[in-house]
């Protein structure tokens, strides 16, 4: 099956997507979430509503949260961010609702096909130092540490089919602690991988319980890092799984002369992957293969 991956779109999505995606001929789309430029995602999941394709998102740090509850968990302010969750049980609602077919997800479980199973990881995570939105997490899914976190998702991996993909915002740790590694931190390089710790437990569980996770499709380290102008890896392969973040942002340039998103082909033995940028009639210009295991 072929897979179309949709990374951090930060507002950047508009009817040409919808009717490109909707004609591509993908068995489904994932979205790694962000939807919000800032804060806000509604008017960008009222416009994903409109696709037809089978697909599935998780939400990213930006989505179903408020300006001040973002700057207070990045801040690390606890009074802040208990406040600030009051209500977010509400805005994710909204935000499901709002997306109308696409399913969104977090510490769930579902079928990409009789035998392929997709796990959705912890929603709004936002990096590997710490765990960010606790109260809301402790409060919507009993979640209130890492390893909470970790023996979730290792319950729904117990569930599921052999073979898995699995769906996150952040990626998981263990894929290089540089700032050019998929996961490494760009803002600050002292925190070194900030990839999450819960997540690559969760991977290695799978895999010593029989599992074959085929890939793990993740984003919210950009591309690009806003402060050295680096750019870095998209993609990594270990154990036999192809690790892709999707986080080109912007996802559209040259006034929507180029759109971005990832092509995932998963065959019984093989699954490779290539960035692909379509102009704003839905015609391909570029396909860069990430990697093919």
């Amino acid at each position: 099956m072929q897979i179309g991956i949709i990374g951090d779109i930060h507002g950047a999505w508009d009817e040409r997507d919808t009717a490109f995606f909707n004609a591509s001929g993908y068995d489904a789309l994932l979205f790694v979430g962000d939807f919000a430029r800032v804060v806000n995602s509604r008017p960008v999941a009222q416009r994903l509503a409109r696709l037809t394709l089978p697909a599935w998102a998780i939400p990213g740090n930006h989505d179903a949260t408020t300006l001040p509850q973002l700057i207070a968990e990045i801040r690390g302010r606890r009074w802040a961010t208990r406040w600030g969750a009051i209500g977010m049980r509400r805005r994710v609602a909204r935000l499901e609702a709002d997306l109308g077919p696409v399913t969104l997800g977090g510490f769930s479980r579902h079928a990409l096909a009789a035998d392929l199973g997709l796990i959705i990881a912890r929603p709004h995570a936002m990096g590997g130092n710490r765990l960010y939105f606790r109260p809301y997490l402790k409060h919507a899914f009993n979640v209130s540490s890492f390893a909470d976190s970790r023996d979730r998702l290792c319950a729904l991996i117990d569930t599921a089919p052999r073979d898995l993909i699995v769906l996150a915002h952040n990626g998981p740790a263990g894929l290089g602690d540089a700032p050019t590694d998929p996961f490494g931190c760009d803002f600050d390089p002292t925190l070194g991988d900030f990839g999450d710790p819960d997540l690559r437990d969760a991977l290695a569980h799978a895999r010593a319980t029989g599992h074959r996770v085929r890939a793990v499709i993740a984003g919210h380290m950009h591309h690009q890092s806003k402060h050295s102008g680096a750019w870095r890896r998209t993609w990594a392969r270990q154990d036999d799984t192809l690790y892709i973040n999707a986080a080109r942002v912007p996802r559209i340039e040259q006034g929507g002369g180029r759109r971005h998103h990832v092509c995932l082909s998963l065959e019984d033995i093989s699954v490779r992957a290539e960035t692909v940028w379509i102009d704003d009639a839905g015609r391909t210009i570029e396909r860069l293969p990430l990697g093919e295991s």
